[in-house]
């Protein structure tokens, strides 16, 4: 059953645009509703001429979103400002907070069903924000609520492909903990296949994998930040859920979720999907000192960009 209906809040941006279209040309959704401030209508024009089977509508402005949520079934939220040379994420935080805030809240009362796929910087805290907004609507479902981070992955299975010489779609690294900076906790413990790396390389990897976007923020000089292979990374937890939603068994993907896991009240970890998505977190498993270590360095960072978050929400009109 191909029949998802999957919302893109914020598509006329530089990860919306690419987003929309990877999306548009998937065989798995059948109706794509693209929502933005500015410029939707061509955005949508534009890609509703490839010969693909979804139905693209483009939506304008607030007084059209609640008509653009109207029995979507996925939900991806890329809207927002993006990094600057010398931005951390954190910095985001006044600007894009209010945004995200925004559109969960029409999400919450529009979709309250939805499985809601959070893009939007910094997600160690527009996750919480998104929750607290749900709990005040009295729809709040934490196995709905996920804060994409499958660009760590994707980075860290290609660096690690390249120092192998390995073919990067056969090389999966689970990424867990947050989604900045030193919360990123790459496991290459437990890469498949198997890799081997001295310690300083280890490090080295490691620290790549962390700062990876500030990589891209640094070499668009001022352009912007990750967007295409941030689109990418999106489409493929989109298409990882839906195929999970359709009763595909056996879907891991990582993501920033409400957990159990540590002492942090957020976290990813490798996620078992099911048809109502998290089954199960497939745990975090067997891991080395150094890992637990990064594990342990990030818990003060994360909990405080959590509290960051719910803090807001509190105080959100």
């Amino acid at each position: 059953q191909n029949n998802a209906k999957v919302a893109v809040l914020g598509a006329s941006g530089g990860i919306g645009q690419p987003l929309s279209l990877l999306l548009k040309n998937s065989p798995l959704v059948s109706r794509l509703s693209l929502y933005d401030i500015a410029h939707t209508p061509g955005v949508a024009a534009d890609l509703s001429h490839i010969e693909t089977r979804s139905n693209v509508k483009g939506f304008l402005g607030p007084e059209q979103l609640p008509e653009c949520l109207k029995g979507c079934n996925v939900v991806v939220i890329p809207a927002g400002v993006p990094r600057k040379p010398g931005m951390t994420r954190d910095d985001l935080f006044n600007t894009n907070a209010s945004i995200v805030a925004t559109l969960t809240t029409a999400c919450a009362k529009h979709c309250p069903e939805a499985m809601i796929c959070i893009i939007s910087n910094p997600v160690n805290s527009t996750i919480p924000i998104t929750s607290e907004v749900f709990k005040k609507h009295g729809v709040y479902n934490p196995n709905r609520i996920f804060g994409v981070t499958t660009l760590d992955i994707v980075r860290a299975n290609t660096f690690v492909a390249e120092l192998k010489g390995l073919d990067p779609a056969r090389v999966s690294v689970p990424v867990i903990g947050g989604h900045a900076g030193k919360t990123i906790i790459p496991l290459i413990s437990q890469c498949t296949p198997k890799v081997d790396f001295p310690q300083d390389q280890l490090e080295k990897l490691t620290g790549r994998i962390q700062e990876a976007g500030t990589e891209v923020v640094k070499a668009k000089a001022g352009a912007g930040s990750a967007t295409l292979s941030m689109a990418y990374a999106g489409a493929r937890f989109v298409f990882s859920l839906v195929d999970a939603m359709n009763g595909k068994e056996g879907v891991i993907e990582c993501a920033f979720v409400r957990s159990e896991e540590t002492e942090s009240p957020y976290f990813s970890t490798p996620l078992l999907l099911g048809v109502c998505t998290l089954n199960d977190e497939a745990c975090i498993g067997k891991i080395s000192p150094f890992e637990e270590k990064m594990i342990a360095e990030a818990m003060s960072e994360l909990k405080a960009s959590i509290k960051k978050g719910e803090e807001f929400a509190k105080n959100f009109k």
